[in-house]
């Protein structure tokens, strides 16, 4: 049951699945200097014509990233993730990476995004496929 409602939670306390805060630039991000060592971040875009889109839209992209994700037993109230991932030309997704406050919840995170192995529409600058940078958070609510 516990385990339920720690599903339910992250379930639910999954943050708005778009850019959030919309960059220009890579190098704005506030994780740059942790990211630019466990990503090829040269030329990845954050902002595009037509961004990167998951097949069937994001709302399936929550669904499948929420049935995807494992359920971890937390000691923690509440668990903040930032998931960052690059969606390459090719519309196929490399460099996973999560930064967050609980090891094993971006950990689980990272292996959510990896479990999702399809093809994306690539991002589109200029009628051209690009390097697209994609970011979400992810909060966990503990609820007793």
């Amino acid at each position: 049951m516990k385990k339920l409602l720690i599903f339910a939670g992250l379930f639910l306390s999954i943050s708005f699945f778009a850019q959030a805060q919309q960059y220009t630039s890579v190098k704005e991000l506030p994780d740059y200097a942790v990211l630019k060592t466990k990503m090829k971040l040269d030329d990845a875009v954050m902002k595009a014509d037509t961004p990167a889109e998951f097949p069937g839209g994001m709302e399936n992209f929550k669904k499948e990233f929420a049935d995807k994700m494992d359920v971890i037993d937390v000691k923690s109230k509440k668990i903040d993730t930032r998931v960052y991932f690059i969606v390459e030309k090719t519309g196929y997704v490399r460099y996973v990476t999560a930064l967050g406050s609980d090891p094993k919840h971006s950990h689980a995170a990272e292996v959510a995004v990896r479990r999702l192995f399809v093809k994306w529409k690539p991002a589109m600058v200029n009628g051209q496929p690009v390097r697209y940078l994609y970011s979400f958070p992810l909060t966990l609510k503990k609820y007793n």
